[in-house]
């Protein structure tokens, strides 16, 4: 039967979750140089646009349609056919509420992509390398951890709201992307944010839609809503502060820049243990997100030379692997879920290990295919010229500010 509460809770997590998608736009559009700063709302853009309508079309059923073999979700569900107003089983929502509240989740996963290649990729490969990965990789994976009859699911892994499905899915491609791409040209000093302002609103607003994106994820007003809803502010806070300390430590000042890192480390480490932990386990998770997402940034990253502009396999692979892990250490079945490891069950941290390894090794592959087919067939990386101009000019014929550099 339908809640009315659960249900209108429901629309609003839904719409907070919609929002971080042109957030993240002001996020990372903040960070690029300014000649890029439109080709990154622009991709955002398409995404939210064009997922919607692969998700409608068969994206949803082979996510969550009736389970082929524990390996992907039947077509019962294309077109939305048969997905009504009726619930699901076990759910107090419509049934095509459920569905546009997933809808959020893998329009913004291919999203968090875009910061790992930003600057330098052809906007008409783009799009396709978007629908083909969100088909070939996202789906199935969210079908694998959230769809009945997935054979993670069945085995016991544990993700709240998408540490694995979504961060870990994410990061890895982003990495793969950033390597097979190669680095931006005239970087070799790096470059400081075109407009900080700009990614500490979109920060601010991430933080703020991830409500929506963890507390949603109980499907409605009940217990592990409130602590899913907690764990959230709690984890961004002592990430955020982590990693200003880190950074005071290491640099020798505070800065901005690391303060919104930070937070964004600490929310996508709780997400996979947001209903499952306490909030000071959160606090935990949040700090450990900052502390390795700081290590792989400032330290990884310049030891092995990658390019991955914006930094998404350090925070989001590294913080969801994290988050991943920690779930299984932390879970307490008194809020949800199973017992982790500290309770007594270390059998879940080896469950988890295995998803964490599922999602990365399915990243990786998917990644690394789809860019070789697109590649072939429109050569992802633009010109040098066209780079150097800018993408916004050469790609679009627009530009953000009426002076680029």
């Amino acid at each position: 039967m339908i809640d009315k509460a659960d249900t209108a809770f429901m629309i609003i997590a839904s719409s907070l979750v919609m929002i971080m998608t042109p957030t993240l736009a002001f996020f990372y559009g903040g960070l690029v140089r300014k000649k890029n700063v439109l080709s990154v709302l622009m991709q955002t853009m398409v995404i939210l646009a064009v997922i919607s309508l692969q998700w409608v079309f068969f994206g949803y059923s082979l996510a969550f349609g009736p389970d082929v073999g524990g390996l992907i979700g039947g077509l019962a569900f294309a077109g939305l056919r048969g997905v009504g107003t009726a619930p699901l089983d076990g759910q107090s929502i419509p049934h095509l509420l459920f569905m546009a509240f997933q809808m959020m989740f893998a329009i913004i996963t291919p999203a968090l992509i875009i910061g790992s290649f930003v600057e330098r990729i052809k906007f008409s490969g783009f799009v396709l390398f978007i629908i083909l990965w969100s088909t070939l990789v996202y789906d199935p994976m969210a079908h694998w951890v959230w769809g009945r009859g997935g054979w993670l699911a069945d085995l016991g892994a544990l993700d709240f709201a998408g540490g694995t499905v979504i961060h870990i899915t994410a990061g890895v491609s982003a990495l793969v992307m950033s390597l097979l791409l190669g680095k931006r040209c005239g970087l070799e000093t790096g470059h400081s944010p075109h407009n900080l302002p700009f990614s500490v609103l979109g920060a601010g607003f991430l933080w703020f839609g991830w409500f929506g994106f963890n507390a949603g994820s109980a499907l409605g007003i009940n217990e592990q809503t409130v602590y899913a809803f907690v764990n959230t502010n709690t984890a961004a806070a002592a990430a955020a502060i982590t990693w200003m300390l880190l950074d005071w430590a290491v640099n020798k000042t505070p800065t901005m820049l690391g303060i919104i890192t930070g937070l964004v480390a600490g929310l996508v480490a709780v997400t996979p243990a947001a209903g499952f932990v306490s909030p000071l386990s959160s606090v935990i998770i949040g700090a450990c997100g900052s502390i390795f997402g700081f290590i792989f940034v400032t330290y990884v990253k310049k030891r092995f030379g990658y390019d991955d502009s914006l930094d998404v396999f350090g925070v989001h692979g590294i913080a969801g692997i994290i988050g991943a892990l920690a779930t299984g250490v932390f879970a307490d079945k008194t809020i949800g879920g199973t017992d982790g490891l500290i309770y007594g069950n270390p059998g879940q941290l080896l469950i988890q290990m295995i998803s964490v390894l599922v999602a990365v090794g399915l990243s990786a592959v998917g990644t690394l295919v789809i860019y070789k087919l697109v590649d072939t067939v429109f050569k992802l990386r633009v010109a040098k010229r066209d780079e150097t101009l800018g993408l916004d000019l050469s790609q679009h014929h627009e530009a953000g500010y009426t002076l680029i550099d």
